[in-house]
């Protein structure tokens, strides 16, 4: 039997090719991590997000409440899958926490059915959609999709002095929301047979 020596030619040829299958391998697990990290980190930003959307609609003030207490309201229409909503939730807390002694802060969920009429009222079709509420519970500004915490703050300094808001109609990046359809028709559940069409004879 002949053993190759480490300086043969043929055993320096392999040494370099599987230093470079390692390398590769090395390589390759290092990028899969990273995406691991970032797919994790991700997730995680997302469902801390929510959870924070989830806390702040928990804590907010009842609209039925808000609607009768003397004090302007903030409606906020949000869904715990809106990115805008998540992405504005520690600035919305942080007002809150603020300014919640002058202003009243309500979130309404519209995946929530029981939001329908005031979905349909103030025409939300992307999410967040901001309503400035008066103390008398008229709607005086409208401020949809993505705010930035300044023109958010002027507006309730302005609402809380009963003064003009200084955006009245700020627009900005927004989830698409679409409304279910209102049913046709009188309100009264006993009229779903006025609905029926009768076939002729």
């Amino acid at each position: 039997m002949t053993e190759q020596l480490p300086n043969s030619p043929s055993a320096s040829t392999e040494l370099p090719q599987s230093s470079i299958a390692t390398r590769v391998r090395n390589l390759l697990i290092v990028l899969v991590a990273v995406v691991l990290s970032v797919s994790v980190f991700l997730g995680l930003r997302t469902e801390s997000g929510s959870a924070t959307l989830t806390a702040i609609a928990k804590d907010s003030v009842p609209l039925e409440v808000a609607l009768t207490n003397g004090k302007p309201t903030l409606m906020e229409f949000y869904a715990n899958w809106c990115t805008s909503c998540q992405a504005m939730a520690p600035d919305m807390e942080a007002l809150k926490q603020q300014y919640g002694d002058r202003v009243n802060f309500v979130m309404l969920n519209v995946d929530n059915s029981k939001w329908l009429p005031e979905i349909l009222s103030y025409r939300v079709d992307g999410i967040p959609h901001f309503v400035f509420l008066s103390q008398d519970g008229q709607a005086v500004a409208q401020a949809i999709g993505e705010q930035p915490r300044s023109i958010m703050e002027a507006n309730l300094v302005a609402l809380a002095a009963q003064d003009p808001l200084p955006y009245a109609q700020a627009t900005g990046q927004t989830s698409t929301f679409s409304a279910p359809v209102a049913s046709q028709g009188s309100s009264d559940p006993r009229s779903h047979g006025s609905q029926v069409v009768e076939v002729g004879d």
